[in-house]
């Protein structure tokens, strides 16, 4: 099969060396080019000679017998066939800036049972986790990215999504979705949104349909006096919450619980 690579624009490619790593500079953004050692425990840096890394360049691991491997919050792209071939891979830890994984980027990655994605991820190319045969759940935190119909071709995993969050269907790069019932509350989708009012602030929370849960809030993290503001149940696994009263505080932290 024709494999189509992601496109990096690699200016000021200068290669910078940095014991295990060598790497490409980006716009004064490092991209992770080749791996070097034969550790096959991988911790990515977040920076490295003054420079946040920022990306996993194309084929940069490719068939090399690396087991685990942990992306910091800086890096927001992995590019095409990055781990294609890694056989050997059994923990993917990625960072929350993590956006776009690219074509191939995990294709093969035979033992890889599992992984957790950020709320940001925005894209899946073409089988970015195809043929990974022990993978059994794919969590995403956010909401259904863009994903190539191959995402998760000859995989038998379920891909599960937090209730609250849009854009999902029934299936998702090629395999069937699901609500992701988490042990406990989550607070998502922080800001300004549906039915504020000037001034306002809110978020949605996700849980397990018709699970009740308490809103409480404190103006002092150093010395917390919690006061509960709202108790609901949760319709269909979410329920939005809206602080009115937010700009009368300085400040105001909220957490989320059982009643």
């Amino acid at each position: 099969m024709n494999k189509l690579l992601l496109a990096i624009p690699f200016l000021m490619a200068a290669l910078t060396a940095s014991a295990q790593f060598v790497f490409t500079n980006l716009n004064g953004s490092l991209v992770v080019t080749k791996y070097t050692n034969d550790n096959p425990v991988v911790v990515i840096p977040a920076a490295a000679n003054g420079y946040p890394v920022t990306g996993i360049g194309a084929s940069s691991f490719a068939y090399l017998p690396v087991e685990s491997v942990t992306l910091p919050d800086s890096v927001t792209f992995i590019g095409a066939g990055a781990f294609e071939g890694c056989f050997d891979l059994t923990n993917l830890t990625v960072g929350s800036g993590l956006a776009n994984i690219g074509d191939y980027a995990f294709d093969y990655c035979y033992f890889l049972p599992g992984i957790t994605l950020p709320a940001g991820v925005t894209n899946l190319g073409v089988q970015a986790f195809g043929d990974c045969d022990s993978l059994t759940g794919v969590y995403f935190g956010g909401n259904a990215p863009v994903a190539d119909a191959t995402a998760f071709a000859d995989d038998d995993a379920a891909v599960y999504f937090l209730p609250g969050t849009a854009g999902w269907t029934n299936s998702c790069g090629g395999a069937p979705t699901a609500s992701w019932l988490l042990p406990y509350p989550e607070i998502i989708n922080v800001g300004r949104g549906q039915n504020q009012t000037a001034g306002g602030f809110g978020f949605t929370i996700s849980w397990a349909t018709n699970r009740s849960v308490v809103v409480e809030a404190c103006t002092n993290l150093a010395n917390p006096v919690w006061l509960p503001l709202q108790t609901n149940a949760l319709v269909s696994g979410t329920n939005y919450f809206l602080d009115a009263d937010g700009t009368n505080y300085f400040a105001r932290f909220f957490r989320v619980g059982a009643p």
